[in-house]
């Protein structure tokens, strides 16, 4: 079936119009209903106009997906792991019928294609997490883009390109899969094993592609992801400046580097599978898979997603009839006794074997603290500390959140003028008051419009954290859904710290100025909080605060000495 995995012929598909009907669908996408694209979207576009996802010729009508999410194959049967859906809002999708045309576009407004509609429906997600992901837990990131972020509907249908998705950035290494077939037929390469990536390569990465290499008597190509993949990974412009430093540590004309925009589900082995059947597409003939491949860090109870080899084994099962082979291997560690890195089960006793995790180094980075020279290069450190400062050099968010009358404006006002007082940085409160007067005059108070109005502050907030300044916010922010959406946007730039403000609401209502509280009781106030809409209580806060134990000035203080422990001042 090798040949099955293409498209007609055996040759690679490629959605792209030309000449004349170009010009005519580019003309008539003026008068079809118009979707904006999601950056998931727009990296899942890409890749199938390309022919990187072969033999997808758009995004999954509904029979395709129920079979996908089912059984991992295609209704024609062909191996296809991972549904490729056009999410869409009830209002979009409400418009739609079967056969009509749509125009997709960027969020610029660039038309990037046009779908004929074929099927709208409204999703199972719950069903789809665990048949896909094998889990419904939100902290599976997958699972929170599916069930928090994702629209309702799905729009399914045939796909003709209009132009290829534009990026300013890196654009010497980036190659459709033509091109990249292309360039391995130039340098005689037969045989290429695929490393995927989506983390900076350090000296264990290193020996373990040479090993891999050496063992199939095979060319390398590094084809990491630069789509999406977890929050709190570093940012792809950092991680390519670290593959093009450790190119050098290859022997030359062996290796090369690609990128791979690619929107990762970490979806664990049905991930690796399709990982695979994406490198087969590129013309590599190897796929390196190693332990957890593609597996989010930990689930709720503090356990692993998958088993550690689960992956390598669903990849195995199907190697023969996707026409890849897997590589195989274990973790690297570096064997202290005989100064080189082993895969473990070489390495020898316990007491020799030396590793540092991602988790460790972004402390030791966090901190100033040294990171060993068997770790990895000088020059690719360099670039990290670049980009990871240590705490007291980095911007960072103070969100405070509670109850209408818990006190959180009066901390932010009061926190705010002892940050100021300290100088260290460039300090701003968005207090809830302050957004609605001045960001948020338009918005009412629903739940839409609420979480509308966090999501606005926690933006702001982000941009003032990756400019080295502090942001200290102050809304109520009730729903945790949307809160952690707030700490994902800000910790990929800086440092959060979100302050459970607990004052209890009987206090709350005493403090009451307005009366909101009496007039929500008496019904004249509809979906307040505390009241008849819920607030969700934060779970793991940085701090938890009651003004009804704490004077104002007694509050400011704590949390400066907990900024202080967690090394954001000095």
């Amino acid at each position: 079936m090798t040949d099955l995995i293409l498209a007609h012929g055996g040759e690679l598909m490629d959605l792209y119009l030309q000449g004349a009907e170009l010009q005519a669908e580019r003309e008539q996408a003026r008068e079809y209903p118009s979707w904006d694209l999601t950056p998931r979207q727009l990296c899942d576009i890409e890749l199938i106009l390309n022919g990187a996802f072969s033999p997808l010729n758009g995004f999954m009508n509904q029979v395709d997906y129920d079979s996908v999410c089912r059984d991992m194959r295609l209704e024609n049967q062909l191996l296809w792991p991972m549904p490729i859906t056009l999410d869409v809002s009830d209002e979009f999708a409400k418009e739609l019928s079967s056969g009509e045309s749509i125009a997709l576009r960027d969020l610029e407004g660039v038309l990037i294609a046009t779908m004929q509609v074929e099927d709208i429906w409204k999703a199972d997600k719950q069903t789809e997490a665990l048949q896909v992901f094998g889990t419904d837990d939100e902290t599976h990131p997958a699972v929170d883009y599916l069930l928090n972020t994702a629209g309702e509907f799905y729009i399914g249908g045939t796909l003709k390109g209009i132009d290829a998705p534009l990026h300013y950035d890196f654009a010497h290494i980036r190659d459709t899969p033509a091109e990249l077939r292309s360039r391995f037929n130039k340098f005689g390469w037969k045989r290429v094993v695929a490393f995927h990536t989506r983390s900076p390569m350090h000296r264990a990465q290193q020996e373990l592609t040479i090993r891999a290499v050496k063992k199939v008597e095979a060319n390398l190509l590094i084809q990491p992801v630069v789509g999406m993949s977890m929050v709190g990974d570093t940012d792809h412009f950092t991680r390519v400046r670290c593959y093009e430093h450790i190119l050098h540590h290859y022997p030359v004309q062996t290796t090369a580097l690609s990128l791979l925009p690619l929107a990762m589900r970490m979806g664990g082995p049905r991930e690796a599978l399709w990982h695979a059947i994406v490198r087969k597409n590129y013309g590599c003939t190897h796929l390196i898979v190693g332990p957890n491949h593609a597996d989010p860090e930990k689930d709720k109870q503090g356990d692993d997603y998958n088993e550690p080899y689960a992956a390598q084994e669903l990849v195995a099962k199907y190697q023969d009839e996707l026409g890849i082979e897997m590589v195989p291997f274990e973790s690297m560690v570096y064997a202290e006794d005989k100064s080189q890195y082993l895969p473990v089960s070489e390495a020898g006793n316990e007491g020799s074997k030396l590793s540092l995790s991602g988790l460790e180094l972004r402390r030791r980075l966090s901190e100033d603290v040294a990171i060993p020279e068997w770790f990895s290069y000088p020059e690719i450190m360099q670039e990290l500390r670049k980009t990871y400062p240590p705490r007291h050099q980095q911007g960072f968010t103070i969100f405070f959140t509670g109850l209408s009358g818990s006190g959180k404006s009066t901390l932010a006002n009061a926190l705010t003028v002892k940050l100021m007082e300290l100088g260290e940085r460039k300090v701003t409160l968005l207090d809830g008051d302050i957004v609605r007067k001045n960001l948020s005059s338009e918005l009412g108070f629903s739940k839409e419009h609420r979480d509308i109005n966090v999501r606005r502050i926690g933006f702001v907030a982000a941009e003032i954290t990756k400019n080295g300044g502090i942001a200290v916010c102050a809304p109520i922010a009730p729903y945790a859904v949307t809160r952690r959406w707030v700490r994902s946007l800000n910790e990929q730039v800086g440092g959060f710290i979100e302050i459970y403000v607990a004052t209890p609401i009987d206090v709350c209502e005493q403090r009451d100025r307005k009366g909101m509280y009496a007039k929500a009781r008496a019904g004249l106030i509809k979906d307040f909080t505390g009241i008849d809409d819920p607030y969700e209580i934060p779970e793991s806060p940085e701090l938890s605060i009651d003004t009804s134990e704490y004077s104002p000035e007694a509050a400011a203080q704590t949390i400066l000495l907990r900024l202080e422990k967690l090394g954001y001042i000095k």
